[in-house]
């Protein structure tokens, strides 16, 4: 697997190329472990000597390679591994890059290794990268200290085009390049970075200025960081619906399908939230060195095309114009943020918009004192539909962090509180060894060990346990949503189509990421395979929706095809049978007592549509 891309005709048909030796300077003398450049220096990658070898004194980021005087196109690569025991696998998942720029912040990827090296033996690959560089490097895998014995360059003259850029896999790559090799530290400084995105087989790209910084919680303490992008002006990445300056790229790192984040969203669609989080899998490499398989994802924030609220001005402090936008989070971290309040109720609240830095006092004593009034009378000021299609999302992924941190909003001029989007489901679909098996549980997963901010239980109970409107509600659009298509087989073909669409990231991440034989994070167990992981996910939602059905005492009937294959079936009326609306829900098992009306009779495997006047 190497990345994709046609070869050109031309691929063999070049020289050799030379040019100044540039890289990392400072190279490390293994006989006394001390810092040199003359020692192990970059040069020795280009001596023509496989017993000799370039290692850096540092670990990560380093690397050699050739300025070659003027833009070339290059068409091939070569590599040697050093001669020693570890060489072969320190070039697995080595980076080749080309740039203008001699700081490489416009440099683009041309080939990354995916397999182990051969001692003395010099391993080329086709290069189909159609721009032409000045520069070109080698940049060495995550604490390899680079080691490489010999690098070649093939190519000729041209200024090239960017008709056909290289990807590391059939997914789009996201290449990062920060100024001066700064690698974002927190998630409060934004380092400045070039921005590119290439896709479409390496027929579009994307490269912007922005800046790049650390993100997340707990997900920020993991080997494999999240970060979250902003460029300088706003930009409609890959297929997303959103022009925008903000885009997360999520690590998923405990998630071993890569997918349970995507799934989520897909679930979300299926019960229609009035917006859904755009994600998108893609590859990232970070100053050249490969970080491994991300989700490139929406910000949520208020935007036209994702939470679609007005946006506040700091001006805004009385009449209508204070009665809205808010975006706000019930977040059990809400204690570490800059603006948040605690709930009459003792919810923790965050409040994402307006910004922290616009936000003023009117403002913040509105939002929280509507809050407030919307825990006290949730019937008259809290959207059901919303809240309960969330619920249904939370509740089918298995999800313990639902009530964790839930986002809602208010926009102007209107008395209700909606819930949405959904977000954060790493630990969802049976991996989190606190909830473990789900589907053993009796009762709804918030109320079996899931973990919710505050006293958001509590909240939640009253809704969904106590009031019979919302329970007949939340049947209601399980019933729908049942029957515009969520079922068992829908969800194994939804991820069976991740799984192949993931099928060569993953292989690279998990070289990455060495960690199929390991629980990481919450993890339950470790199945040892990308496959065993992917059948977990599919296994545990196929019981899922067997279990919500049972939960809610609702019985699936596929009317439609259900009546087109027996229609001229009879049904015994000596013989036990069912009946059910055409909507699917059980309404008795007697014809005599029903209403007037269509419904669907079902006796043994036979199903027939039939009409009482």
């Amino acid at each position: 697997m190497g990345m994709l891309a046609c070869i050109p005709l031309w691929a063999n048909a070049d020289e050799k190329l030379s040019g100044t030796v540039i890289g990392t300077l400072e190279s490390v003398d293994y006989s006394n472990g001390q810092q040199s450049t003359t020692v192990n220096s970059r040069e020795k990658a280009f001596d023509g000597n496989p017993n000799t070898f370039f290692a850096s004194y540092e670990r990560n980021y380093t690397w050699t390679g050739l300025d070659l005087g003027s833009p070339h196109i290059i068409t091939k690569v070569g590599w040697m591994p050093r001669n020693d025991g570890l060489g072969p696998k320190r070039v697995q998942l080595g980076v080749f890059e080309g740039s203008n720029r001699e700081d490489f912040m416009d440099a683009l990827p041309l080939y990354i290794i995916t397999e182990q090296g051969t001692i003395g033996v010099m391993s080329q690959a086709d290069v189909t990268c159609s721009r032409g560089f000045r520069y070109v490097r080698y940049i060495g895998p995550a604490d390899a200290r680079c080691n490489i014995a010999e690098l070649e360059f093939y190519g000729h003259a041209g200024e090239g085009d960017d008709s056909h850029l290289a990807q590391l896999t059939n997914l789009p790559t996201v290449s990062i390049h920060t100024l001066n090799g700064e690698i974002p530290y927190d998630k409060e400084n934004d380092i400045s970075s070039q921005v590119t995105i290439i896709s479409d087989n390496g027929t579009k790209i994307l490269s912007e200025p922005g800046g790049v910084r650390e993100r997340g919680n707990v997900s920020r303490t993991f080997p494999k960081k999240p970060y979250r992008i902003k460029f300088e002006s706003k930009q409609r990445v890959l297929d997303a619906p959103a022009k925008a300056k903000k885009w997360t790229l999520l690590n998923n790192y405990g998630d071993k399908t890569l997918m349970r984040n995507l799934l989520a969203f897909n679930l979300s669609q299926r019960m229609e939230m009035p917006y859904t989080p755009y994600g998108r899998a893609v590859d990232v490499l970070l100053n050249g060195e490969y970080k491994g398989c991300y989700q490139l994802c929406d910000q949520v924030e208020v935007n036209k095309n994702r939470v679609n609220i007005t946006e506040m001005e700091p001006t805004d402090i009385s009449g209508p114009a204070l009665t809205g936008g808010y975006l706000i989070e019930v977040d059990a971290y809400a204690y570490d943020e800059t603006s948040w309040f605690n709930s009459n109720k003792g919810n923790p609240v965050t409040i994402k918009s307006p910004d922290d830095d616009e936000i003023v006092p009117e403002q913040s004593a509105y939002i929280k004192n509507y809050f407030n009034k919307m825990e006290a009378n949730w019937i008259q000021y809290l959207d059901l539909n919303t809240f309960l299609r969330h619920f249904l999302v939370g509740e089918l992924s298995g999800n313990t962090d639902t009530y964790w941190s839930v986002y809602m909003y208010k926009d102007r001029d209107s008395d209700i509180i909606y819930t949405g989007p959904v977000w954060d489901f790493d630990i969802a679909f049976e991996n989190d060894y606190r909830t473990f098996p789900i589907n053993s549980k009796s009762d709804y997963i918030y109320r079996s060990g899931g973990s919710c901010a505050g006293n958001m239980k509590d909240f939640v109970d009253r809704i969904v346990v106590y009031n019979a409107n919302a329970r007949k509600q939340l049947y209601d659009i399980w019933d729908e949503v049942r029957q515009k298509g969520l079922t068992e087989e829908s969800l194994s073909a939804t991820i069976d189509a991740y799984a192949e669409e993931l099928q060569q990231s993953q292989q690279l991440n998990f070289l990455r990421w060495p960690i199929l034989n390991q629980n990481v994070h919450m993890n339950p167990q470790a199945l040892g395979s990308y496959a065993a992981e992917v059948e977990n996910v599919r296994k545990f939602l196929k019981e899922r929706v067997a279990w919500i059905d049972k939960k809610f005492g609702y019985t699936y009937v596929n009317a439609i095809e259900g009546v087109m294959e027996h229609t001229s079936a009879a049904i015994n009326g000596n013989l036990p049978y069912d009946v059910f609306s055409l909507s699917g829900q059980l309404a008795g098992h007697d014809m005599n007592a029903l209403p007037p009306g269509i419904y669907i009779v079902r006796q043994g495997q036979t199903t027939r549509r039939i009409t009482i006047k």
